[in-house]
């Protein structure tokens, strides 16, 4: 057997979320987000209809696309909630505290990866008061991205209007 180069966590963690994309159903852009604590996945979350609806994927139309709607701006017209989100209902409140969530996002179009990726402003809200500590957001294969939540708290867009990401 060759000897062969151990992955690093984050990039390990991020290769997880990556492979929980493959379960999205947005015609746009696909998330995978894992809440990760004490080295122990907590939770998973990927794009999609909230249950028993039906998703983009299946209607085979995305209103946002359709709108040709910018990025970051306009989510009341998703169907989706997003991998965030949907990572942070499956998990307890007391496990969230000071975890790690890793998220990764890709175009449906090419599979090529977000570029700047971000967590949307709702979903920065919801990851502050889940009480994570750290976001680690994937911008190519082995290169990522860390943020501190502390900086959502100190840097708050909603006061100055800013849309998009």
């Amino acid at each position: 057997m060759k000897n062969k180069v151990r992955r690093d966590k984050i990039n390990y963690y991020l290769d997880i979320a990556e492979a929980v994309i493959e379960r999205g159903t947005c015609l746009r852009r696909n998330y995978g987000a894992i809440i990760v604590k004490n080295d122990e996945v907590i939770s998973t979350g990927y794009v999609g209809a909230p249950r028993g609806r039906k998703n983009c994927c299946d209607l085979k139309c995305c209103t946002r696309e359709k709108l040709n709607v910018p990025r970051g701006e306009r989510y009341e017209l998703c169907r989706s909630v997003h991998a965030e989100q949907n990572a942070i209902i499956s998990a307890s409140r007391n496990e969230m505290i000071d975890s790690t969530l890793y998220l990764v996002g890709k175009s449906y179009a090419d599979g090529s990866y977000v570029e700047n990726s971000n967590p949307c402003a709702l979903c920065k809200r919801m990851i502050i008061n889940a009480g994570i500590k750290d976001i680690y957001i994937r911008d190519n294969e082995t290169k990522y991205r860390h943020i501190l939540v502390e900086e959502y708290k100190k840097d708050d867009e909603s006061l100055e209007g800013v849309k998009g990401y």
